[in-house]
Order: C-alpha cells, then structure tokens, then sequence
C-alpha cells in the first residue's frame, strides 16, 4: 500500500475538491466530482446506492481520484486504488463532509441510503510539494 505525506494528506483533509474516475460496463471512464476525506491510511468519499459511481465500483473496484488544490491549481494529489464499499458509518460520514464543505449538516434525501467509500492507495503521485 502507498501513502502519503502529511502535507499531500492535508490537502485531502482541507475542503478541497476532488474527481474520482471509475470503470464504465463499456470500458470508458466515468468522472464524478466529489466531497474528499482521509482516515489516516485511506481516501474517503461518499455516495448513494443506485448511482453510476457505485455500480461501476460493485463491478470493478479500480478507482483513480486527483485532489487539486484550490487555491493552487499546480499543487495537486492523485491516488490510484482499490474501493471498498460499505453503509456502515456511511450517514455520519456524509454529515461529516457536508460540515465540512458547507457549513452545515448533511438532509438526508427521503429513501435514499448513502455508501462510504475507502480507497486504499496503491499509487501516489503528486506536484507541488
């Protein structure tokens, strides 16, 4: 497993943006902008069952994610992994990342069930630092 610097992390840890790609059926890339976290070892993001990006995660767990920095467009991280899908901490993670990024907590949408998503970073490769 690869890791990160304390200072690429950082920038994981501030409310910068992230964009994770994954594996279409067909083979293209698919591209999402995401709320971005780091539990120390791993990437953590969030998503929602019945959502491309998760499907696409169920079926080939290959996940690329690059995290500019946004008040410096030339210092950037960028992970390459595998994602691990799971509900458990899910909702408190997602109202973690909406404190975060907004301000406030996270409303829940009605009948909607949230996926946290670890990346455990098998390539690092940065600029900038």
């Amino acid at each position: 497993m690869a890791g990160l610097t304390d200072e690429q992390a950082r920038l994981l840890q501030e409310p910068n943006f992230a964009t994770v790609a994954t594996v279409n059926p067909d083979g293209s890339p698919q591209l999402s902008i995401v709320w971005i976290d780091w539990d120390g070892e791993r990437v953590l993001l969030n998503t929602a069952v019945g959502r491309v990006k998760p499907r696409n995660l169920e079926r080939d767990p290959r996940v690329s994610v690059l995290v500019l920095d946004s008040e410096d467009g030339y210092r950037w991280v960028a992970v390459r992994g595998t994602a691990e899908l799971t509900t458990e901490g899910a909702e408190a993670h997602i109202d973690k990342l909406a404190r975060k990024y907004t301000g406030e907590g996270w409303q829940p949408k009605p009948g909607e069930r949230r996926l946290l998503v670890r990346v455990r970073p098998e390539h690092v490769s940065a600029y900038g630092f």
